[in-house]
């Protein structure tokens, strides 16, 4: 092209000639469809195509005007008609970081409870908090599919908390626990000092503790650690003789969920008679892969031991490989329970699932983090949580104010852990001394963590949130479930268990030791 411009026959064409000649040059080839012109990377304001042709993807962060998947439409829809009601108020945001497209269906469903979970705690603090100040602003942040992008996200945060416009002081969310979320959340505390309320982040590791009080500063968590849903467990379930166990454990490396599982059940099963039974989950373990191949031959194995419990450490999509194969077990004289953590919380809507399983002497037992039988039903405790805080959500949920936000899903604990997550944020940020200003600084939200105990307590709908002085939740209610036989779909309230074997104390503060 710049050949043909400048040397036609002739000799040289001035420049103003060369870009008369250009300019015709390229309109008759736009015109008849011969150039292509370079794709515009932004999807929206704030959002920006990332990744390599043929797995490209939307992230960034959005202020609902932009719905990163087409489920999470009617909800990012209410964000932004929320968020410009408050435009012209005094306010702060708040920034929901999770993969916001994935690609299996039960983890689309997963992120839209997460989301609605946010925006119904946005609301409440909005509509229902007697003009409380700051107003509640919220954003979502996409950092991909297995927060593969979330660098240059976490960037975009770390700039709107410096921005006298976007205000932005805390970001919740992180609902897996893998080397990469890790990252992403070592960089917002430790190198921008965003306060964080972590979702259903469970590995050990992903906090705060008296060995590593500093590792990241400024994070909040309002579900209980792995190892306190393994305690729970093991109180819950104290008749389990360990001669009758095995455990069933990924060996990928990289995802601390699935280490945190692996040590706690460790604990739990010593007594067993066999080493565990082992696999090897794809790198991505949301891919199917061919672990239900080693699942197959797995079973025969187990059917020849003693074992009636089997703990398992893994991720979902291996879980329910896992469960399905069990069912098709050779030995079907003999019964099963499968024991494992949180992470089995999509289970139910994984359509997957041969539940059909349930009704073959298989039974799946998981610690959730939360449900709704947990509070409302017969013989709760007086501690601990009540019913209130999860009928105030319930209500919430169901009313015409919110708008159009989708069926909101209570049972599965992702909608009520954000709510929660939201509320902690809200309740932080809105601790003001006279005189202070509306908007507070990230550092003063952070050393509010340090208040929300005793009569300062977060009453979550999952139960009472004491956060001790690492910013864990101390002696967090567990709710024991199971995946019912009856009605695919269902999961079925067993009993609520505590990490220390009791209900939290009415003081609510964490013990010395």
């Amino acid at each position: 092209m710049t050949s043909f411009i400048t040397r036609l026959p002739g000799g040289p064409l001035t420049k103003a000639a060369a870009l008369l000649v250009a300019l015709v040059v390229l309109g008759a080839a736009v015109w008849t469809g011969v150039v292509v012109l370079r794709p515009d990377p932004s999807c929206g304001k704030g959002v920006e195509e990332r990744g390599p042709d043929g797995d490209k993807e939307c992230t960034g962060v959005t202020d609902g005007s932009y719905a990163f998947a087409p489920n999470l439409k009617d909800v990012s829809a209410r964000i932004k008609a929320e968020n410009d009601s408050i435009k012209d108020k005094s306010y702060v945001s708040v920034a929901v970081m999770l993969p916001m497209a994935p690609t299996q269906a039960f983890e689309q469903d997963k992120t839209l409870h997460e989301v609605q979970g946010a925006y119904l705690a946005q609301y409440r603090a909005n509509h229902d908090s007697n003009g409380k100040k700051p107003a509640i602003r919220l954003l979502l942040a996409n950092p991909g599919r297995s927060h593969t992008h979330w660098r240059p996200v976490a960037e975009q945060l770390g700039a709107m908390s410096e921005s006298g416009g976007a205000n932005l002081r805390a970001v919740i969310g992180f609902d897996v626990s893998t080397a990469t979320t890790q990252e992403a959340l070592g960089y917002l505390t430790n190198e921008r000092h965003i306060p964080v309320v972590g979702g259903p982040i469970t590995a050990d590791d992903f906090g705060n503790s008296a060995q590593r009080p500093n590792a990241y500063p400024g994070l909040a968590r309002v579900v209980p650690t792995t190892s306190d849903q393994a305690r729970a467990l093991s109180h819950f379930n104290k008749e389990i003789d360990p001669e009758q166990t095995l455990v069933v454990e990924d060996i990928r490396d990289g995802d601390n969920y699935v280490d945190a599982l692996k040590q706690a059940f460790a604990e739990r099963t010593k007594g067993a008679p066999r080493a565990p039974e082992q696999y090897r989950a794809p790198g991505e373990f949301h891919d199917e892969g061919t672990t239900a191949n080693a699942f197959d031959q797995m079973v025969d194995t187990i059917c020849t031991s003693a074992a009636r419990y089997i703990y398992f450490a893994g991720r979902p999509v291996q879980l329910r490989q896992f469960v399905n194969e069990l069912g098709n077990r050779g030995c079907t004289e003999k019964k099963y329970t499968v024991i494992t953590g949180s992470g089995a919380s999509t289970l139910s809507s994984d359509k997957l699932l041969d539940w059909s399983v349930f009704r073959k002497g298989v039974t799946l037992q998981y610690a959730a983090v939360a449900h709704p039988d947990a509070w409302t039903g017969p013989g709760a405790p007086s501690t601990g949580g009540s019913a209130a805080p999860y009928r105030d959500l319930a209500e919430l949920a169901t009313s015409r104010e919110v708008g159009n936000i989708g069926t909101v899903e209570l049972t599965d604990s992702r909608t009520i852990t954000f709510y929660d997550a939201g509320l902690t944020a809200v309740t932080a940020m809105r601790m003001r001394d006279d005189g202070d200003p509306v908007v507070p600084a990230l550092a003063r939200i952070s050393d509010s963590w340090l208040r929300l105990h005793g009569m300062g307590k977060v009453e979550g709908a999952s139960g009472w949130i004491c956060l001790d002085n690492y910013g864990n939740p101390y002696n967090k209610a567990v709710s024991v479930v199971e995946l019912a036989p009856d009605a695919r779909g269902r999961i079925r309230f067993v009993g609520l268990a505590w990490p220390t074997g009791r209900p939290t104390q009415k003081d609510c503060t964490a013990s010395r030791n």
